[in-house]
């Protein structure tokens, strides 16, 4: 499929997760077979600003491209210069988040608020549409709440703007990230507009990936939560697809090594204090189902050094 003139090759994206669709994190999903990340949200304010912080959010490595730079805000204007810092990066695509349910975020008008006025999300998609030489894409929820459930009303406008892709969380912001999935209202953005379409919500193994395809008729699917502690999943899903081949779990030692991996390079990146700190998480995500995984997590919150890791390796193995 391509995203304007960007050609995505595979089938499930990574989703634009704060806090933890890191460099490090987009990187060893690329690697494991997603087709194209995203990165975590990024302030159009903050750009504004000069956060060194923020800008830190749009650093991307060669080998996760293709990549999007994901901003969020409620000022056409302000989004447009922020759409013009962020090209100093060289995404291939500009997103735009209008699904974000975090109080912080949608409690100002920005993320999925944005939804509760159709005509802000056009003029914002326009705005940065024509700020950039790149393709515009806009993530969305199925609606604020269910008395306002306009997915549909708002891809339309959004596409009328310059909106090359559409992606849809089948849930509305009321709901979080509960209950299940609603598919049928990405089928009705599906079929409702003319650009590529990316099913959202509830993926975590291949087959489910297939039947989102199959009841929606969409473009592409984004794997969020399902991914955590599971890069493999792309790949799973890749082989599924592509091969009919179903590639079974990794085993116990194949998933710390990977972790080892994940968490290595999240400290070169952000040095070994911030890298560790924002490790534990992820180290939790990857032990889950382990014997004596519980356990293993409390003491994974209190890593603070990749030594401290190590150790807790060893005392997994042995």
């Amino acid at each position: 499929m391509y995203i304007g003139n960007v050609e995505i090759n595979g089938y499930a994206a990574l989703a634009p997760m704060a806090g933890v669709a890191d460099r490090a994190f987009r990187q060893l999903c690329r690697e494991f077979g997603a087709a194209y990340t995203v990165t975590e949200m990024v302030s159009s304010k903050g750009l504004e600003y000069k956060s060194v912080k923020t800008e830190q959010l749009m650093e991307i490595s060669e080998g996760e491209r293709p990549t999007g730079i994901q901003l969020f805000g409620s000022d056409p204007l302000t989004m447009a210069h922020a759409a013009e810092k962020a090209m100093d990066y060289r995404p291939e695509i500009i997103d735009i988040n209008m699904g974000c349910p975090a109080p912080k975020v949608s409690g100002n008008g920005c993320g999925a608020a944005l939804m509760k006025d159709p005509e802000l999300c056009g003029r914002i998609v326009k705005s940065v549409s024509g700020a950039v030489d790149v393709p515009v894409t806009v993530k969305i929820r199925k609606g604020w709440d269910d008395s306002s459930v306009n997915a549909v009303e708002v891809a339309k406008i959004c596409e009328q703007n310059g909106a090359a892709a559409i992606a849809v969380h089948g849930r509305t912001r009321a709901q979080q990230y509960r209950p299940p999935v609603d598919r049928n209202i990405i089928k009705a953005v599906k079929e409702a507009v003319t650009i590529p379409v990316i099913g959202n919500g509830d993926i975590t193994t291949a087959e489910e990936a297939q039947s989102m395809f199959e009841e929606t008729g969409c473009d592409l699917v984004m794997i969020g939560r399902g991914a955590l502690g599971n890069p493999w999943l792309f790949m799973q899903i890749y082989s599924w697809l592509h091969d009919e081949l179903q590639i079974p779990m990794p085993t116990q030692t194949q998933r710390l090594y990977v972790m080892m991996r994940h968490i290595k390079q999240l400290c070169e990146y952000k040095g070994e204090d911030i890298g560790m700190r924002e490790a534990r998480k992820h180290v939790g995500w990857y032990l889950k189902g382990f014997k004596g995984a519980s356990a293993l997590r409390r003491e994974a919150n209190t890593l603070k050094t990749f030594g401290d890791l190590e150790k807790l390796l060893f005392t997994i193995e042995h």
